[in-house]
């Protein structure tokens, strides 16, 4: 972020009343002390997770680390760390930010993730964090990038370079939402691509993808392909919820 937001959300937090993003009481920080107890109690990094997709394993799966899906059909990306599931306290502040344009609530989510996650990934390098980008279609009618509003906020090693504009997709009308997991991946092919600007910047770079949610982990795989296909030696996935089992097929 830069210096001049800094300053401005510091003097903001001394002259104006917050709300907690959860539990919307009115106090002193944007994520109140007993919400944020609450998420390092049943954040998703408590329990065991695949290191590979970050879903929750199965009792079978737990001596392996990987789920049997990451072992039966090894995705493109090498890790994924995610903050909480989506079906957990934070989904109503990210539907927020998504659906209604509360660009505070990206100020809270981020803070969320500095608090909890930063710590544990700190000692992780990377050349580039790169936001999961939108269309230019749809950018022009949300307004924003919900990934890049997050991943811009969010703290990581100086050494680490963010950019929203070095990956880059293609417009695609088919809402995925509700689709199964076979027509997501289906979907979701070549609709990524690398800014001609940038080509020969990714050769052997480790390359962090941030994203608001993962469900079937067909968008970052696809994403992972590109990255991989243009040189980048590993990419790891930064995700804020996680859904706790992929759609069935």
């Amino acid at each position: 972020m830069r210096p001049i937001e800094n300053i401005f959300q510091l003097i903001c937090s001394h002259i104006l009343p917050s709300a907690c993003i959860v539990c919307k009481v009115f106090q002193d920080h944007i994520l109140c002390t007993h919400c944020a107890t609450l998420l390092i109690t049943e954040q998703l990094s408590n329990y065991e997770c695949c290191q590979q997709c970050g879903i929750t394993l199965t009792a079978k799966e737990i001596g392996e680390h990987r789920c049997l899906e990451c072992e039966t059909h090894p995705p493109y990306f090498d890790e994924t760390y995610c903050l909480d599931r989506y079906e957990g306290m934070l989904q109503t502040a990210l539907h927020q930010l998504k659906y209604q344009g509360r660009l505070a609530c990206a100020h809270g989510l981020a803070s969320a993730w500095n608090q909890l996650m930063t710590e544990s990934l700190t000692s992780r390098q990377a050349t580039y964090l790169l936001p999961v980008p939108l269309s230019q279609e749809k950018l022009c009618a949300r307004g924003f990038n919900q990934a890049w509003e997050l991943a811009r906020r969010i703290r990581c090693a100086r050494s680490i370079h963010k950019n929203p504009y070095i990956l880059l997709r293609h417009h695609h009308k088919q809402q995925q939402a509700n689709e199964n997991r076979i027509n997501r991946y289906k979907a979701i092919q070549e609709m990524f691509y690398i800014n001609p600007q940038y080509r020969g910047h990714l050769e052997s770079a480790t390359v962090i993808v941030f994203d608001d949610v993962m469900t079937s982990g067909a968008t970052l795989n696809e994403i992972a392909r590109i990255l991989k296909d243009n040189g980048v030696s590993r990419v790891i996935n930064w995700v804020l919820l996680r859904t706790l089992r992929p759609i069935h097929q």
